[in-house]
């Protein structure tokens, strides 16, 4: 498993842009990865250091499919990662505070 299918996708909503001053990133991480991969795969795809990873799994909700029919969305993980304080920042984010 490379970096690139760990992570993701970035999660941009305004509680994880407002994280972002305090050097706080959440992603979007393949279920079966673990703290240690998310670590080594956000140092290896953005050149940043890692302090802390924290984990949670969503679980999916329950939505309607067409006429009443109940469908869920998938269950997916969320990692919020914590950059050490001389760490530079992860540019993506940048223009989107």
């Amino acid at each position: 498993m490379t970096a690139y299918d760990i992570i993701i996708r970035p999660v941009i909503t305004e509680r994880s842009m407002a994280a972002v001053a305090e050097k706080k990133y959440v992603f979007e991480v393949a279920k079966t990865a673990g703290k240690i991969e998310i670590k080594k795969a956000v140092e290896e795809i953005f050149g940043v250091k890692v302090a802390s990873v924290n984990t949670v799994t969503m679980r999916g909700k329950v939505k309607r499919m067409g006429a009443g029919r109940p469908g869920m969305t998938k269950t997916w993980k969320k990692a919020y990662v914590q950059l050490t304080a001389d760490s530079k920042t992860i540019e993506f984010f940048e223009g989107m505070v």
